[in-house]
């Protein structure tokens, strides 16, 4: 699908930022519809079905959070990326949590937007059903024989490393609350410095440079995500 099929709506009651999404995006060949409050965004939802939203949070009237959980709640699965402010890491977390595929904050850059739109694109669009072996990089992850490999060479990991891989791997390029993870490895545990120590062995095991991580990436405040590179 070329980006002239796809249509982006914005959700945003600031002009200046729907002009700049509209240009930006615009120039990359995507189709823009707009909306300025939530009530405009369901009627525009409902007529043009859009491909993928950005939402931004603080909406006048219904708020961005009650918009996106109304959407859930429909079971409309539209990739929705957030515009949100640099220090509302509780605003991202929330919105993570009620079904946002990703989010950047305000000021962005243009380039790191379009990229995060095609990670979401891509999930989209993608066929249903996992592949057995994920590669990225020098990380070879086969999801049916539980076995890793960095260079080519087997690494040895514990049970919670290795599901705390499966499911970065199952969400690659996606950012995963710290909350989500602990749900998904441990059930119920909201320890999130359990999470940070199991997440710190693991980078030990897979990464060049543990402390600068290629492939595990930490976003302050709200969890990890497992980047895909060339």
């Amino acid at each position: 699908m070329t980006n002239s099929n796809v249509r982006i709506l914005i959700v945003d009651d600031e002009p200046p930022i729907r002009k700049l999404l509209r240009v930006g995006l615009g120039s990359q060949g995507y189709a823009i519809s707009e909306a300025p409050n939530a009530k405009a965004a369901i009627e525009l939802m409902e007529a043009e079905k859009p491909d993928l939203v950005l939402l931004d949070l603080g909406l006048p009237g219904m708020g961005g959070h009650e918009l996106l959980r109304k959407w859930r709640d429909d079971g409309l699965d539209i990739p929705v990326i957030i515009l949100s402010s640099r220090t509302d890491e509780a605003g991202i977390v929330q919105a993570l949590e009620l079904g946002a595929d990703d989010y950047v904050t305000k000021p962005f850059g243009m380039n790191e937007l379009v990229a995060r739109i095609r990670v979401a694109l891509r999930h989209k669009f993608q066929q249903q059903g996992e592949k057995p072996v994920f590669q990225t990089g020098d990380l070879s992850v086969d999801l049916v024989k539980r076995i890793v490999k960095v260079e080519g060479k087997d690494v040895k990991l514990s049970p919670k490393e290795y599901d705390i891989l499966r499911i970065l791997v199952q969400h690659a390029g996606k950012v995963l609350t710290h909350h989500f993870l602990l749900k998904q490895v441990w059930g119920d545990s909201t320890d999130v410095q359990y999470l940070r120590v199991y997440v710190r062995q693991l980078r030990q095991k897979i990464e060049k440079t543990p402390d600068q991580p290629r492939y595990i990436t930490t976003e302050t405040g709200v969890g990890y995500r497992l980047r895909e590179v060339e």
